[in-house]
């Protein structure tokens, strides 16, 4: 509801799934999904892959010790889990 009201370029999304049942984050996901664009860009930081069952990334990158360690797409994340 934030993104739609304050239509930023940018969102950052620090661990949105965390504390979210499955009602809950596929809600937030087809908010998230009907937003991004070519006028919104949105990076999504989590530790773990049940959100990108409704958001497919485009890029996927891996931190490790505060740098990032691999890059790729979404098969990154598949793999990962």
């Amino acid at each position: 509801l934030q993104m739609a009201m304050l239509q930023p370029r940018f969102a950052v999304l620090d661990e949105t799934d965390s504390g979210l049942d499955v009602d809950a984050l596929r809600i937030v996901s087809e908010g998230v999904n009907t937003m991004r664009g070519p006028d919104l860009g949105v990076l999504i930081i989590t530790h773990y892959t049940r959100i990108l069952r409704y958001i497919k990334p485009d890029v996927v990158h891996v931190m490790y010790e505060g740098r990032i360690a691999r890059t790729g797409g979404p098969e990154l994340a598949e793999h990962l889990e």
